[in-house]
């Protein structure tokens, strides 16, 4: 197959060493990319570290961001969910807060820093950076500084540019280094529109979308995706999905007077590119808001959906909507996976999307016709005045990660006869029919809840055994409309302590959220709440499911802890090691799994929550193998913070000991 200076507060140091991995482009790096390479699929070819020795692992090193979230105006909110990547000599990674760190890949010693000093008193939507991308000129009468580039975007929506070498801003790029993202945006909060996820690299080709803030109202930001030149700056072509005008190619499915003032459908998390048929994989999340579609009839189409867009001109190439209509929540959140499917003894170009409902499907990559069968079957209808849930939903033939049936108040679960019967009285007060019930002014059920499925620690292909790996939460959520004129008191009140309260401003309903627990605070379902799970896609069945995550420090003081499967964020990647490694749950643990059995085989306690996907790759003068993992915690999941880089790696006599 073929894969193809004067930014304000700047603060870039520079500590002179000679490289100690190849300097290497991109392409050829062990992981060049967020998601491994330009593919997303997050399989590495290292096998130093594998099934006989990983027990052998220990920290080679430990690096410190000093970001904790000091003088944030939204520090709870502070997630460190970043994964390195290694290009040019250098592991380059970012904070939360967008300060961006490149260190020496065999020492973990820093060799330079850059503070793009985001405004720390404003509200932000989010505090998460996932990471940065590498970028190489091609054209050989460009030397010295900014020939190689970093580039990131950041919470206050701004797309910098870094050289590679110093990290000092490139003058030629934008306004002295960067791009304002809010321009030409209807930007209705500030701090609302920002960049969490890293841009999407196609020749000279820099491609963002943008995070925006749930659940506001329904006009806010929308959710345009944009390129621009990695040399200049300049913008090179935009794609709103949603529709503005009677030509755009959704708007058969709006109604455009409605759209005009609906915001979203934005593409927040990580694009996969396809240099070889010059196309940019775009997964989309929902129009605005989540939880009342009533001022957004119809199915929605481009929100909730993967595009294939033209990398060098923006043009629509194909869609497929896996969520009509969402009430959910449900946006499509894991990076899009590119690799070869064998179909009837041929490969053919496909792409892998894994979604929150749980559900897996494939694409022919360049017409995005389904290589696996998809049906539209009937859903639950709203009871909800002024909503009309859409009738039908796109269900994938390939077997669901999660189970997509009602939970029934027989399957409330408790440490004790006490709280098992208070969940099952929880149960059977809501609306809960099984995947897709709509919200309900009664309470409604979901499950899978809003945050997985599959959520943005995506999945890892396999593609030469034709294996899709993934991290899965199981996790049931609750979403009540409430009245307007209620919300101050309820969120006030000390009723609903696990709670988050929205205003969805424009509509007839405000929104409660919560976890569907118990009154100690545990899940009213039945373990495991997390799972990692192997789908052989030739044979089209789940191969293993194994629980991932104990309950460590969550359970009264009297409950032993047991590996019952956590809710989790982040993401895994395999090795030709045969080895899986994931960390995401909340016991904070790094763990490395046999990818043929699904059995645990090391495991390590990180001294903060590790919600973030590890990476791996080859440096020093024997390429030792090293695995990497950011653990800084995550505000909302409500792990132990930390500032933390850690690298593990074999002790140097195994190492030296290889063939």
């Amino acid at each position: 197959m073929m894969r193809s200076c004067v930014v304000a507060g700047v603060a870039a140091l520079c500590i002179g060493a000679s490289p100690v991995a190849l300097a290497q482009s991109p392409d050829a790096s062990d992981w060049g990319y967020y998601g491994g390479d330009a593919f997303g699929q997050r399989f590495s070819s290292l096998d130093e570290i594998n099934r006989t020795n990983v027990s052998k692992l220990s920290v080679a090193w430990t690096y410190h961001t000093a970001e904790l979230g000091a003088g944030l105006a939204r520090a709870g909110k502070l997630t460190f969910e970043a994964t390195p990547v290694l290009a040019f000599g250098l592991l380059y990674l970012e904070t939360g807060t967008n300060i961006v760190v490149a260190l020496d890949p065999e020492s973990g010693r820093a060799r330079w820093r850059f503070d793009p000093r985001i405004d720390r008193a404003r509200r932000y939507a989010e505090v998460s950076s996932r990471g940065v991308s590498a970028w190489e000129s091609t054209d050989a009468r460009q030397p010295g500084p900014c020939r190689r580039r970093v580039f990131t975007g950041t919470l206050d929506a701004r797309l910098l540019a870094l050289d590679a070498g110093t990290g000092r801003p490139c003058a030629d790029f934008g306004d002295r280094g960067q791009v304002d993202l809010t321009r030409g945006v209807r930007i209705r909060d500030p701090g609302a529109y920002l960049v969490t996820s890293p841009p999407a690299v196609y020749g000279n080709a820099v491609i963002v979308g943008s995070a925006i803030g749930d659940n506001r109202a329904t006009d806010v930001e929308r959710g345009v995706i944009r390129a621009y030149d990695a040399q200049s700056g300049a913008q090179l072509w935009s794609f709103d999905p949603l529709p503005d005008s009677p030509s755009h190619a959704a708007a058969s499915e709006w109604n455009l007077a409605q759209a005009a003032g609906t915001g979203a459908g934005n593409a927040w998390s990580v694009m996969s590119v396809d240099a070889e048929h010059g196309l940019v994989l775009v997964p989309t999340g929902s129009a605005s808001p989540d939880f009342f579609g009533g001022l957004r009839s119809g199915s929605n189409r481009f929100a909730d959906s993967l595009l294939a867009l033209e990398a060098r001109s923006g043009r629509l190439v194909w869609q497929q909507q896996l969520v009509h209509h969402d009430l959910w929540d449900y946006d499509v959140a894991a990076q899009p996976v590119l690799g070869d499917i064998e179909v009837h003894g041929v490969p053919v170009a496909a792409v892998i999307e894994a979604t929150k409902t749980g559900m897996l499907y494939v694409f022919e990559r360049t017409r995005g016709i389904p290589l696996f069968p998809i049906a539209e079957k009937p859903v639950p209808a709203s009871r909800v005045p002024g909503e009309r849930a859409w009738p039908t939903q796109p269900f994938s033939s390939l077997p669901a990660l999660t189970p997509q049936g009602p939970v029934l108040p027989d399957d409330a679960w408790g440490l004790t006869f006490w709280d098992r019967g208070k969940c099952r009285g929880l149960i059977e007060s809501l609306r809960n029919e099984g995947v897709f019930t709509p919200p309900d002014t009664r309470g409604t059920l979901l499950s899978p809840g809003y945050i997985g499925g599959v959520n943005w620690g995506g999945v890892v292909f396999d593609e030469q055994r034709e294996r899709v790996i993934a991290a899965v939460n199981h996790l049931p959520m609750v979403v009540t409309l409430i009245p307007p004129q209620s919300l101050e008191r309820a969120a006030r009140s000390d009723e609903y302590p696990h709670s988050e309260f929205v205003r969805q401003a424009g509509t007839p309903y405000a929104m409660r959220r919560e976890p569907l627990l118990s009154p100690w605070g545990l899940p009213c379902t039945a373990p495991p709440w997390g799972t990692l799970v192997r789908v052989d896609l030739r044979r089209q069945r789940i191969a293993w499911q194994v629980p991932r995550g104990s309950t460590e420090g969550l359970t009264p003081w009297f409950v032993p802890a047991r590996d019952l499967g956590t809710p989790n964020m982040g993401g895994p990647i395999a090795t030709a090691g045969d080895l899986v490694f994931v960390s995401a749950a909340m016991d904070s643990y790094l763990r490395a799994f046999d990818i043929e059995t699904g059995k645990e085989l090391w495991k390590h306690k990180l001294p903060a929550g590790g919600q973030a996907t590890p990476m791996t790759y080859r440096a020093g003068r024997n390429q030792r193998q090293y695995l990497v993992i950011s653990a800084g915690g995550h505000g909302p999941l409500g792990t132990p913070r930390g500032d933390y880089v850690i690298a593990f790696a074999l002790p140097p006599a195994d190492t030296a000991a290889r063939p």
